[in-house]
């Protein structure tokens, strides 16, 4: 029996990726995910210009991480695990101010995240 093999990956999010309705838009589905934080960064808000956007996360403003340079700098969020596909969902989902990097976690796992362009 031939299965489609799933490749999952880790996505850590610090923002509206955590909300449910954003989530089930997105993915479908609810995340399921474990607290951690990313080390490093420093986060700011973003003004959303994409009216879906902001119709569908109910927010004008989003968090933005930008890399601060000073290793004491921690920014608490979410680790999710997803599949490839959910991933290239979250890539449709951010706007043009974010770019996806993987990175290092304070736990130590690696995961993709969104960061100021």
């Amino acid at each position: 029996m031939n299965e489609a093999v799933t490749t999952s990956v880790l996505l850590f999010s610090y923002g509206t990726l955590q909300h449910k309705e954003v989530q089930l838009a997105q993915f479908g589905r609810e995340l399921v995910g474990n607290k951690d934080a990313i080390v490093g960064y420093s986060q700011s808000m973003l003004a959303i210009q994409d009216p879906e956007i902001v119709a569908l996360s109910g927010k004008t403003h989003h968090p933005i991480l930008k890399p601060s340079g000073n290793p004491k700098d921690e920014v608490p969020g979410v680790v999710f695990e997803i599949t490839e596909d959910e991933l290239r969902s979250a890539d449709e989902y951010e706007v043009d101010e974010y770019k996806r990097v993987l990175v290092p976690l304070k736990s130590g796992l690696q995961a993709w995240v969104y960061v100021s362009v």
